[in-house]
């Protein structure tokens, strides 16, 4: 018998039950045969009516199971020529899988589940759903564990409809009985209704995947623009250093030059003073050998006679005119650079602070949103001092130069370019950039303001407001108001001796706010800021004053 002979035999004479060779077959009546302990098992469980695995043809009452002799004496004779038991390696069941209804014995791993039956079936024990014309209309779908969750606790029917009053699942007895009235539909109808749901909401996802994924591209190459800039700026701002370094180098040289060559000069002209000196050192001792040997003359003739013949001493125009100073000849000089080291240190700090912010305050993504509560400001918070340089000359300052008050009088003839000489202005040291938050406490009359640094210091378009470089909130003890580029606008809200500043500088927001117990919006900017911003304050008359708050 060839191979393939065996192979249909061990088809043929294999109990569908538990797919192995029939042992102590029995053939029922309907004519499908099994092994007797396969199908007393089948029948045992069943507490219905008994019926046949395979086509499902019912018996009343049970039959009565007798070996099948010839069918029995066949497969023995068929083993003995070469047809063994099943294989081992067949599908059995494994934990995760799910196990075929029919069989018994070792479960074989179902390939297909029916929702009307309900039950799971293995390749062998599944052929009935293929071949039988009833059983063809049957839904069979991927093998599922969950089978039992669609038959109903209480009618044990399948559940074929779903209550959209109470959102579950039913059977059709259920839809006349405890859910009668209410709004029922198929659960194929449902289905088709939540279908529909998903596969928008599943449009919805994939378009959200496409715009992250479209976001995840930009923002890699956020990531390249990132890095190329870095590296740029590093090697810029290395040149630049070294620029300045060999600047500051070449100054030096040139100083050591002046000095050396004005060394020179001065050595020289000393040097043709001393020789003169000496020379009439060497005249006027030739003199006193002269004057001394004719002084030791005896002849008083002879003295006489020699003696108008001596020129007259000549007066010295040297001894008077030497002005010695010890170690003071080039002091000045090392005065004068370490006042241009004192400066340079001054502009460094400042700059190194503002260089520094601007670094950190480098955002690639969308700002954070604005802050809300006061605490949330003062994590902004910058300690603002003012620059003596730009003061109006009747402007006093204190308290480390955060406080200014207006005298009657000028306290300086001083007459720095960057001063204020129209308005009673003056604006901070330090420059401001990125998210800045200040505050401001002030009595009489004041202009809280932000300029840039190049706003002019005379005339009328100097005062804060008055031009498109500064952006001026004008506070009277009974009113406020808003000045730009001379346009003024009326603000109506409670006037505060305190205001807060917010300034983001990149988002081009400037905010007022009169700060108390809670903080209250005054006015609110929405710009583009083109330079680096400076605080500003003006006031009006003597006695007025402001100051710049600690925060830290």
């Amino acid at each position: 018998m060839s191979h393939k002979g065996v192979d249909l035999d061990q088809e043929t004479f294999s109990c569908s039950i538990c797919l192995d060779l029939l042992k102590d077959p029995v053939t029922i009546p309907c004519g499908h045969s099994y092994c007797m302990k396969c199908i007393q098992g089948i029948w045992d469980k069943e507490a219905k009516i008994p019926s046949c695995p395979q086509c499902r043809k019912t018996f009343i009452p049970r039959p009565v199971l007798v070996k099948n002799t010839m069918l029995a004496n066949i497969i023995e004779k068929l083993k003995k020529t070469g047809l063994q038991a099943a294989p081992a390696d067949l599908c059995y069941a494994g934990p995760e899988d799910v196990v075929c209804d029919v069989c018994t014995g070792r479960k074989r791993k179902a390939i297909k589940s029916c929702l009307i039956c309900p039950a799971s079936y293995c390749e062998k024990h599944l052929q009935p759903h293929l071949d039988a014309a009833p059983l063809k209309r049957h839904k069979l779908v991927e093998p599922s564990k969950n089978l039992q969750e669609n038959i109903c606790s209480r009618h044990d029917e399948v559940m074929k409809m779903f209550c959209r009053t109470d959102q579950k699942c039913i059977c059709y007895l259920c839809s006349v009985d405890e859910h009668r009235g209410h709004d029922t539909v198929s659960a194929a109808a449902e289905r088709t209704e939540r279908q529909r749901e998903l596969e928008e909401s599943q449009q919805q996802i994939q378009q959200r995947i496409q715009d992250r994924e479209k976001e995840v591209k930009l923002l890699q190459q956020e990531v390249e623009a990132i890095n190329h800039s870095a590296d740029k700026t590093v090697k810029d701002s290395e040149k630049i250093f070294i620029m300045m370094i060999r600047l500051i180098q070449k100054r030096s040289c040139d100083v050591k030059q002046q000095i050396r060559s004005q060394q020179k000069n001065e050595v020289s002209r000393v040097k043709d003073l001393q020789e003169e000196l000496e020379q009439e050192i060497t005249e006027l001792k030739r003199r006193d050998a002269e004057l001394k040997q004719l002084l030791l003359t005896e002849d008083h003739s002879q003295f006489l006679l020699n003696y108008p013949s001596l020129p007259a001493l000549s007066e010295s125009t040297h001894s008077s005119s030497i002005n010695v100073r010890p170690l003071r000849y080039f002091e000045d000089v090392t005065a004068a650079v370490s006042e241009l080291r004192d400066k340079l240190q001054d502009i460094l700090r400042e700059e190194w602070t503002n260089i520094s912010l601007t670094v950190t305050h480098v955002d690639v993504l969308l700002p954070e949103p604005e802050p809300k509560s006061r605490a949330d400001f003062i994590k902004y918070s910058r300690q603002i001092t003012l620059d003596p340089n730009t003061a109006n000359g009747l402007l006093l300052l204190s308290e480390e130069n955060r406080k200014v008050t207006v005298l009657e009088k000028p306290q300086s003839d001083s007459d720095h370019l960057e001063r204020f000489t129209y308005y009673l202005q003056i604006l901070s040291r330090e420059s401001l950039t990125g998210r800045c938050y200040w505050e401001v406490e002030w009595r009489d009359f004041v202009d809280v303001a932000v300029a840039y640094k190049n706003i002019s210091r005379s005339g009328n378009e100097s005062g804060f407001g008055y031009n498109d470089k500064s952006w001026s909130l004008v506070c009277y003890p009974d009113r406020l108001s808003f000045n730009h580029n001379n346009i003024k606008t009326s603000i109506s809200a409670p006037v505060s001796s305190r205001v807060g500043v917010y300034l983001d500088h990149r988002a081009g927001v400037l905010s007022f706010y009169s700060v108390s117990e809670s903080m209250t919006l005054l006015h609110r900017v929405q710009t583009t800021f083109t330079q680096t911003l400076h605080a500003g304050l003006r006031l009006g008359f003597v006695g007025d004053t402001a100051e710049f708050c600690k925060l830290k």
